[in-house]
């Protein structure tokens, strides 16, 4: 009796905290999932508004090779499965592009990391395991490309909420990094969480890239989550030559090329931010970068840690990690998603030993959106929704992140299709910058409702979107006005930041690039209702 006084106070608090909070807004009273469904709201298009980015040039000293010999670069953080432990990444040495090239040997440098609690000295040591990637081309006037030596080292051990400070590279050449730092999630509990996590998708490395980054670090996140589509290498040809649209550029290759110099641009574009803030990644359909044999994702898989092992999946592709009293799952768009695929399988055992008493929020994210407005990727991933839909509402999903489409939309709590109170908010954040056009144009639009044969994903083929067959849309491919699944959309670039407040309110918040950096376009308290939506129990299958 004494536990559950004790627990009821602490709610009680809790509601208080969360009412003060909402006084405090400056910006007035913030609405909550619980005063919807709202009424679907599209902000009219800036007709200034510049609707396509320009990439940054390779001599851009932010792209440009900073370290020499052996000295790692391209330094990141990202997760381990639980809050004990993370991963850091680097590379070392050059890449090579051209005809004749000549793999580095990746047993040359050791991959070790030595950090502590304070700079100096630092007494701990881990060791990790060191690769090559290769991109090749054989066709004749394409050039090949091998990536300098990536390393990954996993840290354990270690204290929650914990500042570690830490130094990578090879110590007998000696060839070490300069120190940095990042700090450790919360521990998994109901009552302890990251004070904001940014999502941001479709980033590319343009000058509205850039501006993206840096709102992004104005708001200070713990976390950075990235829905996809990151470095847009596969716009190039190997000679570097670009477009903004590569199938209408080079409809005649031989191959769908790509430029992989611009990874490791991007890779130093980044290290200021993810060198100290863990940034979780998900695979984009520009990452797929097919080679000859059918080999897909190369660089991405080579170049970042993704702690699918330690939460039992076979795949980078799919995996699931803790921050605080949050369960993310990432999921594969590109992979076997089928009801009879090790992904699905994976998927439904991950969620039958989600403990919500201990992380309350289930929060999943893949590239491709369900519930898109927009007539770019228009019901692309229906098949992906087919497979998997069901369990993720079974289960109680609270939020989903998507990247894909270049604009931002966040969905009334909907499932199947209808208005549900239990049923997930999905937020779209592909506006992260890219070089590719703006997605403005809607789907409910005359005119603009695609043909239903050139909707289904080029790389995973199939087709599972039909007419509706009830609704306001009944017997149509496309709604004639906004759907009502659809409570805001906005084509603006940008980034969302996310504050779980306890184990019942988040707020999520999305900055437009072209707004002050304290200001928010859309914001919303995400409100859960455990006691109204109950989910299956942990261990139920």
């Amino acid at each position: 009796m004494q536990i559950s006084g004790e627990m009821g106070f602490c709610s009680g608090m809790a509601v208080v905290y969360l009412v003060i909070l909402n006084l405090l807004e400056v910006n007035g009273e913030i609405p909550t999932t619980l005063d919807g469904p709202f009424k679907p709201v599209t902000v009219p298009l800036d007709k200034s508004f510049r609707g396509n980015a320009i990439d940054l040039p390779d001599t851009d000293p932010r792209l440009q090779r900073s370290v020499t010999g052996l000295q790692p670069e391209q330094i990141s953080v990202s997760l381990s499965s639980t809050h004990d432990s993370v991963w850091i990444s680097w590379i070392t040495g050059e890449f090579q592009i051209g005809d004749n090239i000549k793999p580095l040997d990746p047993k040359t440098v050791v991959s070790v990391v030595r950090y502590g609690k304070l700079r100096f000295p630092m007494i701990h040591k881990a060791t990790g395991h060191s690769l090559v990637y290769n991109q090749m081309y054989p066709f004749e006037g394409l050039q090949n490309y091998t990536s300098g030596i990536v390393h990954h080292v996993r840290l354990t051990g270690l204290d929650p909420n914990t500042l570690y400070y830490y130094r990578c590279g090879d110590p007998l050449i000696p060839s070490m990094s300069d120190i940095y730092s990042f700090k450790t999630m919360p521990v998994s509990g109901p009552r302890s969480y990251p004070s904001r996590i940014a999502v941001v998708g479709d980033l590319g490395l343009t000058y509205n890239s850039s501006s993206t980054i840096n709102h992004l670090k104005r708001n200070k996140p713990d976390l950075v989550l990235m829905v996809g589509d990151l470095s847009y290498a596969n716009l190039y040809l190997t000679n570097g030559t670009s477009s903004d649209c590569y199938s209408c550029s080079f409809p005649d290759t031989p191959i769908h090329e790509t430029y992989q110099p611009r990874w490791d641009y991007w890779g130093r574009f980044m290290q200021p931010l993810v060198s100290k803030v863990p940034i979780m990644m998900v695979q984009g359909n520009h990452e797929i970068e097919l080679q000859a044999q059918n080999r897909t994702f190369a660089s991405y898989s080579s170049r970042y840690a993704f702690p699918y092992k330690e939460s039992g999946s076979s795949s980078p592709f799919y995996y699931s990690f803790n921050s605080g009293g949050i369960h993310f799952v990432v999921l594969g768009g590109y992979t076997a998603y089928s009801k009879t695929a090790d992904q699905y399988k994976w998927l439904q055992k991950d969620l039958t030993h989600v403990n919500r008493e201990v992380t309350p929020w289930l929060v999943a994210t893949w590239h491709p959106p369900w519930y898109s407005s927009y007539t770019a990727h228009y019901r692309e991933a229906e098949c992906m929704m087919v497979a998997m839909e069901d369990l993720l509402y079974r289960y109680g999903v609270d939020i989903v992140f998507n990247g894909h489409v270049h604009a931002y939309e966040r969905s009334n709590r909907v499932y199947n299709y209808a208005l549900d109170p239990c049923g997930p908010v999905y937020i779209t954040v592909g506006d992260g910058g890219n070089r590719e056009k703006m997605s403005i144009t809607h789907a409910d639009e005359p005119g603009k409702c695609p043909e239903p044969s050139s909707t289904p994903d080029e790389f995973m083929g199939g087709f599972c979107a039909y007419n509706f067959t009830s609704g306001p849309a009944a017997g149509k491919f496309c709604w004639d006005r906004q759907p009502e699944y659809s409570a805001y959309r906005e084509s603006s670039f940008g980034h969302g930041i996310l504050e779980v407040k306890n184990e019942t309110h988040a707020l999520w918040k999305w900055h437009r690039n072209q707004d002050l950096y304290t200001k928010a376009g859309d914001q919303i308290y995400l409100v859960r209702q455990p006691k109204r939506c109950p989910v299956e129990p942990k261990g139920s299958s």
